[in-house]
């Protein structure tokens, strides 16, 4: 049979559709997805955060890390198309992320680092490890 998981501290997986941070400053996207994470919540969230998010928000874990009783930071992956696509391809999708305000061909999973051990992305499957 399968193998024993062994003891994981209840934990549970969120979606979060782009439309409920779109309207939000990065400051305060940051912030909701904080709450979410430590809430031991993994985050499944449609569309990605920009470059810029991304940095600050594994930037402001890092420096909570030590400071936050039991938090040891996060894992964080984006997982989106598999990059071989025309030149036409590309600009028609950046023309509609323009207008939709977000780029929706992406998903990005975000957990806490006490649960999640490691998050490996190929292009069939994503794999989720948890800690025990």
């Amino acid at each position: 049979m399968g193998k024993k998981l062994g003891n994981i501290k209840g934990f549970s997986i969120q979606f979060l559709p782009y439309s409920e941070i779109r309207g939000l400053n990065s400051d305060d996207r940051i912030k909701k997805i904080l709450s979410i994470v430590f809430g031991n919540n993994i985050l499944v969230l449609q569309g990605r955060l920009s470059a810029n998010e991304e940095t600050r928000l594994i930037g402001d874990t890092m420096a909570m890390i030590g400071h936050v009783k039991s938090f040891r930071g996060i894992e964080l992956a984006v997982i989106s198309g598999n990059g071989n696509e025309s030149l036409f391809s590309r600009m028609t999708k950046g023309i509609a992320n323009a207008l939709a305000g977000g780029d929706f061909s992406a998903i990005t999973i975000i957990g806490p680092a006490t649960i999640v051990k490691e998050i490996k992305k190929n292009p069939k499957k994503i794999e989720l490890f948890l800690n025990r």
